[in-house]
């Protein structure tokens, strides 16, 4: 080490660097970290006389981007994966999941099911995820054995399950969860209406009065289905939003879910009140629900962030498949073949993801100060070339099986594609078990 020289944790050297904010390719450029927290991005011959560090990475061949964000999952609905397939959505719901749900939810059940979801979110490049579930203190234990940032929701409904018996009570637990988990740096938590058709006007005004006590984002599902409109018309004489509108809830700490059926007067609405949406592509057609107006979306400025719901319906949480389809639906619908452009969809799976949930100060984007958040994308190989631009390469070409290292604040948690947590046989075990039983109650 030189006398000049600094100190630091890990030196991270890449073929490209996409920086997000500002919107930015480096090439042969190298990121220094420390304490978990990035110092420094500049060119690598800069890199290795500045810093002296305790770890170096190489990555020739790779992109590093920020780690992607999960702006809407069930992260424990992976024990449901391709349960019932090819099936609408409130038959779906009522027919197959809720049922299930009733029959098999406990602590355990989510303690598991998050933790497979973390393992392959974490193998896909996702750093952080927005969860809306049931038995949050399981969520919560899950995500910290893996070292996953997260935002857990904490959900609501007016009818009784397992969990909890009506809407104060599920928002009482799940505060209390809040504030066990209060000091832990990556966990943050979520208010979690459920949908306007599972909770009351009485309801949402405690949410939203909770919300700005303890600033915390509000995660709801909203106008997923013209069948929720219809029956909204029916029940309350206006559509959902104007609804949520009527209540005070469409603030920039509102993020809604999915938003597929929206006309231009609720699209202004929306960017008018700063509110975000949570964009669900695959999940939205493969429920046959539609396709939310993303581009228009944009253009109104209003901020989106990429999900990929549940794994039950999906059945991916693969935030690398939502970018591509992402794109390709908003050229399809507009007939705009420069409708949401790769520098634009990146945004929606990281920084995007960041603002809807206040995170935006701390991660997202690959930028001094922030939380060494990373994902590196091999692009070595044959199906990946040539390349001449990297970028557009990350979303039309590569897929998470590409992705070689993720860090969450610094620390590693795959390393050449491996996880870095040692509990898999474990979990293949848990999981094998959760099929047994489920399979059980199917063929009942």
């Amino acid at each position: 080490m030189t006398q000049t020289s600094i100190a630091i944790d890990l030196l991270i050297e890449a073929r490209w660097i996409a920086t997000v904010e500002p919107d930015t390719v480096h090439t042969n450029h190298a990121v220094a970290i420390d304490q978990g927290r990035i110092l420094d991005i500049l060119p690598i011959a800069e890199a290795r006389m500045r810093y002296q560090a305790g770890d170096r990475v190489v990555l020739d061949d790779h992109i590093l981007i920020p780690g992607l964000v999960n702006l809407h999952t069930h992260a424990a609905m992976s024990l449901m994966r391709g349960l019932a397939d090819d099936l609408p959505l409130m038959t779906w719901l009522q027919k197959h999941i809720w049922p299930t749900e009733a029959a098999h939810v406990s602590a355990q059940f989510v303690l598991d099911g998050t933790r497979l979801a973390c393992a392959e979110m974490l193998k896909g490049g996702i750093t952080c995820f927005n969860d809306m579930y049931f038995y949050p203190e399981a969520t919560a234990t899950a995500a910290s054995e893996f070292g996953m940032r997260a935002q857990i929701g904490i959900t609501t409904l007016e009818f009784p399950t397992g969990y909890a018996s009506d809407a104060d009570d599920y928002l009482n637990k799940g505060l209390s969860v809040r504030e066990k988990w209060l000091h832990n740096p990556l966990l943050g938590f979520c208010l979690a209406p459920h949908a306007p058709y599972t909770v009351a006007d009485r309801s949402f005004e405690r949410v939203l009065t909770l919300s700005e006590q303890l600033n915390l984002p509000i995660h709801c599902h909203i106008h997923e289905t013209q069948q929720e409109i219809d029956d909204s018309i029916q029940q309350y004489q206006m559509r959902p939003l104007h609804r949520l509108q009527g209540l005070g809830m469409l603030t920039p700490s509102f993020i809604g879910v999915h938003a597929v059926h929206l006309n231009d007067e609720e699209l202004i609405l929306l960017a008018n009140t700063g509110a975000s949406i949570a964009h669900c592509p695959t999940s939205n057609l493969k429920l046959a629900s539609g396709i939310a107006p993303v581009a228009r979306m944009r253009q109104l400025g209003i901020n989106v962030g990429l999900g990929t719901d549940g794994a039950a319906s999906n059945n991916r949480l693969d935030l690398f498949g939502e970018m591509r389809l992402a794109a390709l639906l908003a050229k399809g619908s507009t007939g705009d073949a420069s409708a949401l452009p790769a520098s634009q969809v990146l945004h929606m799976a990281t920084l995007g993801g960041a603002n809807a949930l206040g995170l935006a100060n701390q991660i997202g984007s690959i930028s001094p100060g922030k939380a060494a958040d990373l994902c590196a994308v091999n692009l070595a190989g044959l199906e990946n070339k040539p390349c001449f631009d990297p970028l557009s390469h990350l979303i039309y070409v590569a897929g998470r099986e590409n992705v070689s290292h993720v860090w969450v604040a610094g620390k590693c948690c795959v390393d050449h594609k491996t996880l870095c947590i040692t509990s898999q046989n474990d979990l293949d075990s848990s999981i094998a078990l959760w099929q047994n039983k489920l399979e059980v109650r199917r063929e009942a």
